[in-house]
């Protein structure tokens, strides 16, 4: 239906602004990787018993594998494991999300090279009046933190979820939610544990409420939900079109902190949501 499909941009905002709010939840309980691998597992196998049981079909040729995994450890291990590392280590969530809010204009440079998608003018003018408006949302975060190597994560993450976007735009934008999903989701368990083990985080995780609330919510509202909904966007949409939905990101996790945990929202803030607004509707014309 052509009405439910123009929501599924604001439901896909809307659940991904969430996934920040989770790990402020789940982090002081579990290393940010073993917390991710608890997670990457708990999918493996909701979408493994999901895809048997509904006799989903599995891609034919093996290339389309690969293509498919390599999506799964840029989009979750690379991306997702420096956005937790990054915040795990200190860095605020809302300078985190500016870091990785250049993606939009990052993925258009990419989208003319690599995929040969035109971005016009108006779009270009949307980028940055989107990354303007982040800008401002965060601005009362930026001042007086020692950043240095804290940013390094989440420029890692920014790169990571750049390429896997336009990596799945090219080689894979098509297939099976049920079955991709375990595909992308194994060997993402398998470069998180390693890289848990290398830099030698405690596999130990406080089972409380608070975490178990946290990691069920990341996975089913996260890893199912919201992954669901950017592999559809990715199918049916314009690379420029769907990364510049992540300006909208700083804005909706900034509402949703100011409506659960009582955080301040500066005037600059609320000006800084109209301006991304207006940047996105821009874009994505």
């Amino acid at each position: 239906m052509p009405a439910l499909r123009s929501l599924l941009p604001l439901l896909f905002v809307l659940l991904w602004s969430t996934g920040f709010i989770g790990a402020k939840f789940g982090l002081p309980y579990a290393a940010p990787l073993v917390f991710l691998l608890a997670r990457y597992l708990l999918v493996i196998g909701l979408m493994l018993a999901v895809a048997l049981a509904t006799r989903a079909p599995w891609p034919r040729e093996p290339r389309q594998w690969l293509h498919i995994a390599v999506t799964g450890v840029l989009l979750h291990a690379c991306y997702l494991g420096g956005v937790f590392v990054a915040i795990g280590q200190g860095l605020p969530a809302g300078i985190t999300s500016l870091v990785v809010g250049i993606q939009p204009l990052l993925t258009a440079l990419g989208a003319g090279l690599l995929l040969g998608e035109k971005v016009t003018g108006r779009q270009w003018q949307g980028l940055m009046l989107g990354f303007a408006g982040v800008t401002l949302v965060v601005s009362s975060k930026l001042t007086g933190l020692p950043l240095g190597t804290l940013l390094l994560p989440a420029l890692f993450a920014l790169m990571a979820i750049t390429a896997g976007t336009l990596y799945q735009k090219r080689f894979c934008p098509r297939f099976d939610l049920r079955t991709g999903a375990v595909i992308q989701f194994v060997p993402t368990a398998l470069v998180t544990a390693l890289a848990a083990m290398a830099s030698g985080e405690s596999f130990h995780i406080e089972w409380s409420s608070q975490f178990v609330f946290a990691l069920l919510w990341l996975v089913l509202v996260l890893s199912v939900g919201a992954i669901s909904l950017l592999n559809l966007l990715i199918r049916s949409g314009s690379a420029v079109n769907v990364a510049s939905l992540f300006y909208l990101t700083p804005p909706t996790t900034a509402l949703i902190a100011w409506a659960a945990f009582g955080e301040t929202l500066t005037g600059a803030a609320l000006l800084g949501m109209a301006v991304a607004v207006v940047g996105v509707a821009l874009a994505r014309k």
